[in-house]
């Protein structure tokens, strides 16, 4: 693949401006700077420098994020800065996309990629993927309230009980639950449903994938195959 392509598919540009990061001596392959933009190039494995910043080549970008509180889960956000001002610029000139969304004042793991399948299947009601939380409530949380979203909580406009995969007590106020629609505010409103609120809310895990624990708030990262199989995914 010519190397000025390349790079417009790894998010650089357009064709001039691929042309021209060459052109300047601002890209280099294996420690060598390569000023020709016509240079055919093998993507399969290639490592790559950008203005000394090192990328991989990948056909498609999956990443994991550690939300902030305070950001959006949209291109057009309203009141509050989006979450793709975390990214590099390459990555959201890509057009990553975040895999479902989580509320303003929610944090923890968010998934985005440019992969249109990817997304279909982990934000399919089909699928079932099952969306892990760590919620601090209000009030002091008991067994019936346990025991009311495991058994299912009656919510405004749903045609039946919404029911959580999971549900432990962890202290006083706080619960671990795990449930597998993606409907707008649906644990906070099954944990109003069931005779509590909402106080604070992290999502610690999508599948069996679960939040790095060497993520820090507002950094991402690559999902590498090990991460890909533990979320089930094949391309």
């Amino acid at each position: 693949m010519e190397l000025e392509r390349l790079l417009r598919s790894q998010g650089f540009g357009s064709k001039a401006e691929c042309r021209s990061l060459v052109a300047q001596g601002r890209v280099a392959i294996g420690g060598q700077v390569c000023d020709d933009p016509f240079a055919d190039i093998d993507p399969a494995g290639l490592r790559f420098t950008v203005d000394n910043a090192a990328w991989s080549y990948r056909d498609f970008v999956y990443l994991a994020l550690h939300k902030p509180a305070g950001y959006e889960c949209s291109q057009r956000p309203s009141h509050y800065p989006a979450i793709y001002t975390l990214l590099p610029q390459p990555l959201r000139t890509r057009n990553v996309q975040a895999v479902g969304r989580l509320d303003v004042d929610t944090t923890g793991l968010l998934l985005l990629t440019d992969d249109g399948r990817f997304i279909h299947t982990y934000t399919s009601p089909k699928k079932q993927v099952a969306k892990m939380y760590e919620v601090t409530t209000r009030h002091p949380v008991d067994e019936a309230q346990v025991a009311a979203l495991l058994s299912g909580v009656d919510l405004h406009d749903e045609p039946r009980p919404i029911r959580a995969a999971a549900c432990v007590r962890l202290g006083e106020r706080q619960m671990r639950l795990t449930v597998t629609l993606g409907k707008y505010h649906l644990v906070k409103r099954m944990v109003a449903a069931a005779g509590n609120r909402v106080e604070g809310l992290h999502r610690s895990a999508i599948g069996d994938f679960a939040l790095p624990t060497d993520l820090a708030v507002g950094q991402w990262r690559w999902l590498e195959a090990a991460d890909l199989a533990q979320l089930a995914w094949r391309r």
